[in-house]
């Protein structure tokens, strides 16, 4: 292992050790902030970290993102750099997406090889949607204008270093929805005497599973979930109120807008047919993250230049992404790099025994290098 392949992986070590929650960032921006300012990258801090790199005399500027946050699980790893936060760990590689892109930011302004600017965004809390609407909102776009921005997000499962994305949808929506229904409680010897919630909420689960089964084109790539059913009910005791929890995936607003117009419709239906009162919030946490067509055609030629295996118009992915903001503000392109089949590295985001592969840091690294060879070349303005 070369030495700066080993400094990437120590580096991305001591991110995975101390992992922070969306906008509660601080020791890992302070982390990334001083190896930017220790490149000689003009740093700004705000909600995220911005560092900024320049060469030559082009006047043209992209933008490559990281994400930041980690999640509220409990790892159950056995390697040894493990968590240290009780609770909360990188199972999502954020710890890699953040040290590729600063092994790309130090070859970068070592090597150079580009003309123009590069701006470096590392944002916070992705998992909730939240951060780059916070970023663009505080004004990032204005103050460091880019043509062009850019994400990476590993693939487990996916071959070491495969590089695939598409032209159009990558990312579906996320949207979350909250039911309540106000019945009436009671003895569980006499259900006839009200109407329990817990008996409706039932009914309503399987009715809402029509939307994308009879409400939907085949093919539409939807998906409407019930994730949490509660209600105040006891062993005895049959429950007066119910709340049902869940999310949809959308991969077009057209069909976010109709699952959201059929799921109110169907919880009144149910709600009319029983004599009880519901009420339905819902609300688009993540859009729709769409990939603009020169931005994906320099992703593939980055990739065959970085030595990747490259997979052109790959099907889109069910989860969802706030690279979107970004991506609807600029022309953009989101690209996922395979993690690995093997172990830990093929498990799935978000489980608590994922890890990011160290092999991919490199590659990820060269990526971006070529990347921003090709969109910022040396000789052209």
């Amino acid at each position: 292992m070369t030495r700066f392949n080993e400094k990437l992986t120590r580096l991305r070590r001591a991110f995975h050790r101390d992992p922070e929650l969306g906008f509660h960032e601080l020791r890992t921006k302070a982390r990334v902030a001083e190896a930017l300012r220790d490149l000689g990258a003009e740093v700004h801090e705000g909600v995220g970290v911005v560092g900024v790199l320049r060469a030559g005399q082009g006047n043209r500027a992209i933008g490559l993102r990281a994400d930041m946050d980690a999640l509220p699980i409990t790892e159950a790893s056995t390697h040894a750099y493990p968590s240290e936060t009780p609770g909360v760990m990188h199972a999502c590689g954020h710890d890699g997406h953040m040290t590729m892109l600063l092994g790309a930011a130090e070859r970068l302004a070592t090597e150079q090889g580009f003309d123009g600017t590069v701006v470096l965004i590392f944002q916070p809390n992705e998992e909730h949607g939240l951060g780059a609407r916070a970023m663009i909102g505080e004004g990032v776009l204005e103050q460091f204008p880019i043509e062009e921005v850019f994400a990476i997000h590993n693939l487990p499962g996916a071959p070491l270093g495969q590089v695939s994305t598409r032209a159009g949808l990558i990312c579906n929506s996320e949207s979350l929805f909250e039911i309540t229904i106000q019945g009436q409680g009671g003895h569980a010897s006499m259900p006839q005497v009200g109407v329990d919630a817990i008996t409706v909420g039932a009914e309503l689960v399987g009715a809402l599973q029509t939307i994308v089964s009879r409400k939907l084109s085949p093919g539409a790539g939807a998906v409407v979930s019930v994730t949490e059913f509660l209600t105040d009910g006891q062993r005895n005791v049959l429950p007066g109120r119910a709340v049902l929890k869940g999310d949809v995936r959308a991969g077009a607003p057209d069909d976010r807008t109709r699952i959201e117009a059929l799921l109110r419709q169907i919880s009144a239906g149910v709600a009319a047919a029983h004599g009880v009162k519901v009420s339905v919030d819902f609300r688009t946490e993540f859009v729709e993250t769409i990939n603009a067509p020169e931005p994906v055609q320099a992703v593939y030629r980055a990739g065959e230049a970085a030595g990747c295996e490259v997979i052109r118009n790959r099907k889109p992915m069910t989860f969802s992404e706030d690279f979107a903001h970004f991506a609807a503000a600029v022309p953009g392109c989101f690209l996922l790099l395979g993690n690995g089949t093997e172990g830990a590295h093929g498990q799935p985001l978000h489980a608590a025994d994922y890890d990011f592969n160290d092999a991919l840091l490199p590659i990820g690294a060269e990526f971006w290098v070529q990347l921003v060879r090709d969109r910022l070349p040396e000789g052209k303005d």
